[in-house]
């Protein structure tokens, strides 16, 4: 089976030496978890779209640094191709800027958020009355965003909610799943992260609370990837 990821993002120029592009991430835990899968990126944000939608048996969208709200023509171009995508019936995972721009393909509203940025370790709750095959009500993992889903599409579940990022996790039946965080970060690639964005995009002060939340909170980035390994799987 053939996973398709559209690379949306890439890991920035000074952390290559060291970490895989995200999408390189993905495919490299994925497939320690799921042997019979294959992986095919596509550089989405370079253009480089699949042929169609048949060309793979599910997809996968990274993160990225731009907005998902844009106008970029790449942008309207995944929207279409993430569209396509629904109305054939395929599997589709998203995280962060994927879970974002799903959500807007599909008729929800992604904006900056007025709380500012979610960095660090947070923590998610499993909505009530919702199934997942988490052993958690409480889960954490690494976010890194400013953007959020304010408005969720109408057809999607909120399933990860927390008091800083109301649509943490949509689900849609066995076909769409989403994350607002990075369940393929470690907690050393987040920290250098924050670390290369402090005193640029972050706040002396969000980039210390967000090292502290790295240093002492755990993460469960096993139990979230061997899901979506599952989950593409259909």
């Amino acid at each position: 089976m053939k996973i398709g990821i559209l690379a949306a993002g890439i890991t920035p120029d000074v952390l290559r030496d060291k970490y895989p592009t995200y999408a390189e991430m993905f495919a490299q835990q994925i497939a320690a978890l799921e042997s019979d899968l294959s992986f095919e990126i596509f550089d989405v944000r370079l253009d480089e779209f699949p042929e169609s939608t048949a060309s793979c048996d599910a997809w996968l969208i990274t993160g990225s640094k731009s907005d998902a709200y844009g106008d970029d023509p790449w942008i309207i171009r995944l929207c279409e191709f993430i569209r396509e995508v629904d109305a054939r019936g395929q599997v589709l995972v998203g995280i962060c800027f994927g879970h974002q721009v799903i959500a807007r393909a599909l008729g929800g509203r992604v904006a900056k958020f007025d709380g500012g940025w979610g960095v660090g370790v947070h923590h998610y709750q499993i909505v009530d009355n919702v199934t997942t095959p988490l052993d958690f009500k409480d889960i954490a993992f690494c976010a890194f965003h400013q953007d959020q889903v304010l408005e969720k599409p109408e057809k999607m579940t909120s399933f990860l909610s927390s008091d800083f990022c109301q649509h943490a996790g949509l689900i849609y039946k066995d076909r769409i799943l989403t994350f607002q965080g990075h369940p393929e970060f470690s907690k050393d690639y987040e920290m250098e992260l924050i670390d290369l964005y402090d005193g640029v995009t972050l706040t002396p002060e969000v980039a210390q609370k967000a090292r502290q939340s790295v240093k002492n909170e755990g993460i469960q980035n096993q139990a979230l990837m061997a899901w979506i390994g599952k989950f593409l799987q259909g």
